[in-house]
């Protein structure tokens, strides 16, 4: 029989919306979905049949019988190992309280289930992966416009300018974002890109520059600096809507693009002509304030400062500008219910500090990172059980072994994922959840200029011992005395609770497999802005109160990134079109394109060290060593070298990744703490790498 399905892609945190053609128990057909996507889909999500196909993921409940990390399992059934997992979970709680549990997800939309189980548990713990992402970004955005870093939605399509700071839009993929930029530049719409290296980006771009690793926040404080001098900015908007414009116009006086371009290692003169672009195309100019900025030691400011930007543009509630991200409230409507609702709010303290010793960092998911400190320490009490959720602190985070260290400590991990990760090989439990295609999920609403409600349906039947997350938060739920927090049986049940106070059905999902609040995008009247901005000033804070209140400066005097020592270089990563970091790169098809990352080399730098296109490199970091082949380019600065992230996989039981390529985030020893003290995100490309030539003879491998 054959069928047709809506779903939701799960092969990266994008989401893209889908349609499945399934025959039998078969996809048969992907694509993107129609009114959103106009069928488009990128190479990962091409990829989803390989995923669910692929025997070398998980195919039923494991419990660890050796040492942890030496992938000695038992295959258990689902009921033995869900009461295992809620027998230890109690006895933790009796010895040291339901706060010594935490959880974390991947994040995204579909977190829910996973922070409203943390919380009925009594624990306050819920957490997630952005302090390795976007922390920095959304909390820069708090203190100016009191709004997260999803606070707005960019218009590129309408966008004349659309400026980007090691934002490698055409490579890191969410294909409808990618579509607005080609259709920005098909109408004549200008890109400017800023990196350390050329990009898929990069190559597309009006203006290019390469500059110093670490100089972004001295770039993005020059065409500040020059846009004021210019009077380039829109003076009638910041008079209305900012507050701290003079205070900036002098905090930036000495910022000029003759100094910035000797800092950056570029030319005066083609900052000034940028400049010149940037005025004349605004207010249509959009600066993307960052996705993942957790990198240098000033991420937050140099986020702050292109948000400033923006600003200083005009471009807020404009098209091809920053428009307001409206939700069901906006629409005069009501979004659909949270399950985190019904549990009963945690009263301890979180154990990673936020909101109480960090009180300027929004609780939320708090700082991941920061909840070693409390394994390790016990202060300020234990955490001894964690429960990972499509998520993998080993690849997500520096140092791992750093990491193991702490976790030693606890009496529980458990890993749910659909593939085994690092983090999993070394948890006391896996659950195996069902792949995307294999699964329902919970519906959620997505803010937009028209807002909607989006859910994924199962397409196919598990084709292993695998369940959705549904169904294993609920059977954990119930072995704990909480399915009270949890009214439904099967998911059905949970899309009828949650869509009751909407006025919408599941049936009302048939037609596009989602339903929108809105039949046209929904502006706000760009003259009464008044209490949009959710700062205790209800403007734009260029000088943000909260900032100062809590000690912090809102404009951190610039300071020039250190030199690598001789022989070193600052190690940068990013991302590929066909992996998603770790989570793809054993799967079948996605390998064969890309089965290991390369480390880039400044063709001078290389010379120096004799090392060719495809040598084989040691890159060292204290007492770890990576053996990478290497890829000679000019297109790289030569303080740097760039690896793609998400390789150099030790799990033997996936053959096509194991030992291949190098894993980055092994290089960053004694990073783990290293953080943003304003921005709250890690600091990860903070590190500096010797690179040798290697005694690894590659022909040896060609010929093996």
């Amino acid at each position: 029989m054959k069928k047709s399905v809506w779903s939701m892609c799960g092969m990266c945190t994008v989401r893209c919306p889908i349609r499945v053609e399934v025959e039998g128990n078969t996809v048969t057909w992907l694509e993107g979905n129609q009114h959103i996507l106009k069928g488009a889909l990128c190479a990962k999500g091409s990829a989803g049949p390989s995923l669910v196909a692929d025997k070398e993921r998980p195919q039923q409940p494991l419990i660890r019988r050796g040492g942890r990390g030496a992938g000695r399992w038992e295959a258990v059934s689902w009921e033995f190992a869900l009461d295992y997992i809620a027998d230890k979970l109690k006895t933790i709680i009796d010895r040291h309280g339901p706060e010594s549990i935490m959880a974390s997800s991947r994040g995204g939309p579909f977190q829910d289930l996973v922070k409203a189980f943390t919380h009925a548990l009594g624990s306050p713990n819920y957490s997630n992966h952005d302090s390795a992402c976007g922390r920095n970004v959304h909390h820069a955005s708090l203190s100016l416009f009191g709004l997260g870093r999803k606070g707005f939605i960019y218009d590129i399509k309408n966008a004349k300018h659309l400026v980007l700071f090691g934002r490698n839009i055409l490579s890191s993929l969410r294909p409808a974002e990618v579509n607005q930029v080609m259709d920005m530049l098909d109408k004549g719409g200008k890109l400017t890109y800023v990196d350390v290296r050329q990009t898929l980006t990069g190559i597309k771009a009006t203006n290019f520059f390469q500059v110093r690793p670490g100089t972004d926040y001295a770039l993005a404080l020059a065409l500040i600096h020059e846009i004021i001098k210019a009077e380039g900015y829109d003076a009638d908007f910041v008079e209305r809507y900012t507050t701290g414009f003079d205070e900036l116009a002098y905090f930036v006086e000495n910022y000029s693009a003759e100094w910035a371009a000797k800092e950056c290692g570029i030319k005066p003169k083609d900052i000034h002509e940028l400049v010149d672009q940037l005025i004349a195309d605004r207010p249509k100019v959009i600066f993307h304030p960052g996705w993942m900025l957790s990198r240098y030691n000033d991420s937050f400011y140099a986020s702050r400062a292109l948000n400033c930007l923006n600003a200083l543009m005009g471009n807020i509630e404009v098209e091809g500008g920053l428009i307001f991200a409206k939700g069901a409230g906006d629409c005069g409507r009501k979004g659909p219910r949270s399950l985190n609702e019904l549990s009963p709010k945690p009263t301890a303290k979180r154990a990673d500090g936020v909101g109480d010793i960090y009180k300027h960092f929004e609780k939320g998911p708090g700082l991941f990172h920061l909840f070693y400190k409390a394994m390790a320490t016990g202060i300020p009490y234990p955490i001894k059980g964690i429960i990972c959720v499509r998520h993998d602190p080993f690849l997500c985070f520096p140092d791992p072994q750093a990491q193991k260290e702490a976790l030693d400590n606890c009496d529980l991990i458990v890993s749910i994922d659909t593939h085994y990760s690092e983090f999993g090989w070394y948890s006391d439990v896996i659950l195996p959840e069902s792949t995307y295609l294999e699964r329902d999920s919970m519906i959620a609403q997505q803010k937009g200029m028209k807002p909607r409600l989006i859910m994924r349906n199962k397409a196919i039947e598990p084709q292993a011992d695998t369940l959705d997350l549904c169904t294993i938060i609920r059977g954990l739920a119930t072995r704990l005395g909480l399915e009270q927090y949890f009214p439904f049986a099967t998911p059905q049940d949970l899309w009828a609770w949650q869509l009751e106070p909407t006025g919408f059905s599941i049936a009302d999902f048939e037609k596009k497999g989602f339903v929108e609040y809105a039949d046209k995008p929904v502006m706000f009247d760009r003259e009464k802005l008044e209490g949009k901005f959710k700062t205790p000033s209800g403007k734009i804070e260029i000088i943000s109160q909260n900032l100062t209140e809590w000690g912090f400066p809102s404009w951190k005097p610039y300071v020039s990134p250190a030199k690598p020592p001789k022989g070193q270089y600052r190690l940068v990563f990013g991302r590929s079109p066909l992996h998603s970091h770790s989570h793809t790169v054993n799967n079948p098809l996605l390998n064969e394109m890309m089965p290991e990352n390369t480390l880039w080399i400044n063709t001078r730098e290389a010379s120096k060290m004799g090392v060719s296109e495809g040598d084989f490199v040691d890159v060292i970091s204290g007492d770890v060593t990576c053996v990478i082949t290497v890829k000679v380019t000019d297109f790289i600065h030569p303080e740097a070298v760039y690896t793609v992230h998400g390789f150099g996989r030790q799990i033997p039981l996936q053959t096509r990744a194991y030992h291949a390529g190098m894993s980055d985030q092994k290089l960053m020893k004694g990073q783990l703490q290293n953080m943003d003290p304003v921005g709250g995100g890690l600091n990860l490309c903070e590190t500096f790498v010797t690179v040798r030539k290697s005694s690894k003879n590659h022909q040896r491998k060609v010929e093996l």
